[in-house]
């Protein structure tokens, strides 16, 4: 499930458009919009194509409501987390948490 820059900050702003407004339907427009605010600037075509892919890869939900596509994540931000740790721990360390954590703490000098 691994993401790109752009796919992790078109997330990120529908979680947080989500969490801000429940039950709001979140447009690529409200996506746009909002990552212009955090100074993202991305055309609206690039916006649609990328949450196109993550249709695609079933991280978003694209659905219709009268004439206009609206789209959910799939999964929330911890659950989102979650499986990408999840991938790294099974790719780089044989799914031994013990050993990713190990590296985390030494890598980042997290034991004091």
């Amino acid at each position: 499930m691994a993401c790109g820059k752009l796919e992790i900050d078109i997330l990120n702003s529908i979680w947080k458009l989500t969490s801000n407004n429940d039950g709001k339907d979140i447009s690529i427009q409200d996506v746009v919009d909002d990552l212009a605010s955090n100074g993202t600037e991305r055309a609206y075509t690039t916006i649609k194509t990328v949450m196109d892919r993550l249709t695609t890869k079933s991280i978003l939900v694209r659905y219709k409501v009268g004439k206009k596509f609206f789209y959910s994540a799939a999964l929330d931000k911890d659950e989102m987390a979650s499986e990408s740790i999840k991938e790294v721990a099974e790719q780089f360390f044989n799914s031994d948490y013990a050993d990713l954590i190990r590296f985390v703490e030494n890598k980042f000098d997290l034991i004091k």
